[in-house]
């Protein structure tokens, strides 16, 4: 093996797959990659993210080791060493990241730029504005519970920190918790595992105030549906805040405890909507000014008029805007806006697309048939290319989340949301699956048109 050079068997390996598989999918997957040497008949590679090892492995892998046979007869496997974390290397798409769940509530820290300073208030979200930041001054009394619901990005997350920091300034010894649905569920899976649940009702039901994010993920989830109810009924009865959101008002849901719906509904509720154009443009200036980083009127202008729904990809885009100028050491202009944005910016908002071609385009590029898709199978090989062409339903058609259920094999809405949400953390953590995405939304959108 010591005659074999990990350099030469890796580039002509590569060479005989780029011919296969095309120079798009080559340099998306196989350019970043580098041989490090042969070991014990192994080749190591170093690889920049996990999802690229999996990716390779589900992908290329069969094929490589055939390769490597061919060129050497003998058989050589692979194996992957993570060199880098591109988050820190390369400018975010979303400038306000997710909050890291932590088991302990006595260590988790809100997110400092979650504030009601740096939130911008606009007709869009002027009431669940102002009931989060009455109820850090009397909380558990007159906006108990408080629900909020609205889409995706548009400033929930925001709240709910915000309503965090102001009690622990505030307030310094009160006990309050940020968790999402699903680590609740999980957290509650966990302590039956563990036999630890007394532990776990201690945790929650002790709380001076919880933030609970993005409750349709618990939804018809029985056993953890009523651990939260029993868990809400303790904390209310006792006159602790609650604040929750969801993607959808009370009486939308359909959990297996009904009575919840009307306990959702006992304090305030209240909705945040797509911002106006007035706010995206004032959501734009806020960001430059904190970022210090000036953009000409007619730039933000242009980016708030084409990114309408999602605050978070409107900062994103800013900060797009910013890495470049930074780079070039140039004023920006709409052109260079328009460019550089081009694969991250929505494009005919107004022209919702098939869910057939969505489906049939997703299954070719990752060599299925679209019954896979609408079928039960669930290896990694068919449930990513599943939720993807979920993910592309959600944002390029208008289907509600129970008809694009249906229309993979008969799907719960629960699940196209966390698909949608999956696909989209991806989105966030990795640039290579970015560029794919982006590349197989235009090809979906040529076809339409």
């Amino acid at each position: 093996m010591e005659n074999i050079d990990s350099n030469t068997l890796w580039s002509q390996a590569v060479e005989r797959l780029r011919s296969e598989i095309g120079n798009e999918d080559a340099e998306l997957w196989l350019r970043p990659i580098e041989a490090l040497r042969i070991e014990d008949q192994v080749l190591h590679l170093k690889v920049p993210n996990k999802y690229f090892s999996d990716g390779i492995r589900d992908r290329y892998q069969k094929r490589l080791t055939a390769i490597f046979k061919d060129i050497t007869s003998l058989d050589i496997g692979i194996d992957y060493e993570i060199s880098i974390d591109l988050r820190n290397r390369l400018p975010t798409t979303d400038p306000i990241s997710e909050p890291s769940p932590q088991s302990d509530f006595s260590f988790r820290e809100f997110n400092p730029r979650y504030t009601f300073a740096s939130f911008v208030v606009g007709k869009s979200n002027r009431l669940a504005y102002a009931t989060a930041e009455a109820i850090t001054k009397n909380p558990g009394t007159q906006f108990n519970p408080f629900f909020l619901y609205g889409g995706v990005g548009l400033g929930k997350t925001h709240l709910l920190h915000a309503i965090g920091n102001a009690m622990r300034q505030s307030f310094p010894k009160t006990r309050v918790l940020y968790t999402t649905a699903e680590e609740f569920v999980n957290e509650y899976i966990n302590s039956i595992h563990h036999r630890s649940t007394d532990d776990f009702r201690g945790k929650y039901r002790n709380l001076d105030c919880l933030l609970i994010d993005d409750l349709q993920f618990l939804i018809a989830k029985e056993q953890s549906e009523q651990e939260f109810f029993h868990t809400f009924n303790s904390l209310f009865d006792s006159r602790r805040q609650i604040v929750i959101t969801s993607d959808r008002v009370p009486k939308e849901m359909t959990p297996y405890e009904r009575r919840l719906v009307s306990r959702l509904e006992w304090g305030q509720v209240a909705d945040i909507t797509a911002p106006d154009l007035e706010t995206r443009i004032a959501i734009l200036r806020k960001k430059s000014e904190v970022e210090r980083f000036y953009v000409p009127d007619e730039v933000i202008l242009f980016v708030a008029s084409t990114v309408k729904t999602n605050i978070r990809l409107l900062e994103g885009s800013l900060i797009r805007l910013r890495a470049f100028a930074s780079m070039t050491g140039t004023s920006l202009t709409v052109d260079d806006a328009k460019e550089i944005l081009k694969d991250s910016l929505p494009h005919d908002v107004s022209a919702p697309v098939n869910i057939e071609t969505i489906q049939r385009l997703v299954a070719h590029k990752y060599s299925l048939d679209i019954k896979d898709l609408k079928g039960q199978q669930r290896t990694a090989q068919i449930a990513l290319p599943r939720q993807l062409a979920m993910y592309f339903a959600c944002v390029m058609t208008e289907l509600s989340s129970t008809d694009i259920g249906r229309a993979f094999g008969g799907r719960d809405h629960t699940t196209v949301l966390h698909g949608r949400k999956k696909i989209q953390k991806m989105l966030e953590d990795d640039p290579f699956f970015m560029e794919l995405v982006n590349k197989l939304r235009s090809d979906i959108q040529a076809v339409e048109k």
